[in-house]
């Protein structure tokens, strides 16, 4: 964004790998929001300057306010009971986050209600309850041939349109997008929901946009890269983009920007890696977990906390002066 610049510091946990890392324990004290585990803490990083887009928005100037640390988890794919999300969702209720995200495929095979309760309320009821769920919606949340989304009315405080809607947390905004065909605002960059979210953004004040939709612009997974979903994000001024559908995680950056695939939030399911596209910075896809996110003011920490392994990736997003 105009004026702002980012640093990031990447880790690649591959040392972990083939060892057997157990969720966090229940019973452990949830991590200071904005203040990684110590545990987790990494021994290695690199830094480097992520580039400027030249064409942002510009924003009004403001006052800075101050801004409450949080601390989320964000998961993909995750709806069909069983062990996989059971651990999943263990894990991240050992962690304790304050708010959950998830970039879609709530509810396996086809969204319907009567699946619901089984696949999302038994494993993440009580922030239902305290409305701190905040789901993207995925081709299995749509089914198929189906002119609405039953699974919206589980969620009725999401903002309208629920569909795709923007939230704020601190200092992070959030703007969720449905990236599935059959959204009427359509899902091609001169859509009427790509203008929203260009003009959302540029309005935006927060330190940190963060952009979530289910199909993955960049993908190296078996789905592969959505071209229709290829915005300009980073132009428009979001600090990153995470979406799923690919039953992986893998980090990849473009034009400056990171893209997240988080697709093994406990589908069973997992998926071989395909074509490598150009700037996939890692791949994982022998595990089930969550992604761990500590935001401030001035800092963004991300990390990918799985069932047996462990913390695989790790990486920083930090605001210029």
């Amino acid at each position: 964004m105009m004026g702002k610049t980012k640093l990031w510091a990447g880790l690649l946990v591959l040392a972990l790998w083939g060892c057997t890392a157990a969720a966090p324990s229940p019973t452990a004290a949830p991590p200071e929001p904005g203040t990684p585990p110590a545990t987790q803490a990494p021994a290695v990083t690199t830094a480097a300057v992520r580039p400027t887009a030249a064409a942002t928005p510009t924003r009004a100037a403001s006052p800075t306010p101050a801004y409450t640390p949080v601390f989320f988890a964000v998961i993909g794919d995750f709806g069909l009971a069983g062990p996989a999300e059971e651990g999943v969702a263990e894990l991240i209720h050992a962690a304790n986050p304050d708010f959950i995200v998830t970039v879609g495929d709530n509810n396996y095979p086809n969204g319907d209600l009567d699946t619901w309760d089984a696949n999302v309320t038994t494993y993440y009821g009580d922030y239902l309850e305290r409305e701190a769920f905040f789901p993207a919606w995925g081709n299995h949340d749509w089914g198929y041939h189906r002119k609405r989304l039953p699974g919206l009315e589980k969620v009725p405080y999401l903002p309208e349109p629920q569909r795709f809607y923007e939230f704020v947390r601190g200092p992070v905004h959030f703007f969720v997008l449905d990236s599935n065909w059959q959204e009427p605002a359509g899902i091609k960059v001169g859509s009427e929901q790509a203008r929203w979210l260009q003009e959302r953004l540029a309005l935006s004040t927060t330190p940190w946009q963060v952009v979530v939709l289910h199909h993955a612009p960049y993908s190296s997974g078996r789905h592969g890269s959505q071209t229709l979903l290829q915005w300009p994000y980073a132009e428009w001024g979001a600090d990153i983009v995470l979406a799923g559908h690919d039953h992986t995680y893998e980090r990849i950056e473009r034009d400056g920007l990171f893209y997240i695939v988080n697709g093994i939030g406990g589908n069973p399911s997992l998926y071989e890696f395909q074509e490598v596209v150009a700037g996939s910075i890692f791949r994982f896809n022998e595990d089930y977990g969550a992604l761990l996110v500590w935001a401030d003011a001035t800092t963004m920490r991300f990390e990918m906390h799985t069932l047996q392994h462990g913390v695989i990736d790790a990486f920083t997003l930090t605001q210029g002066e």
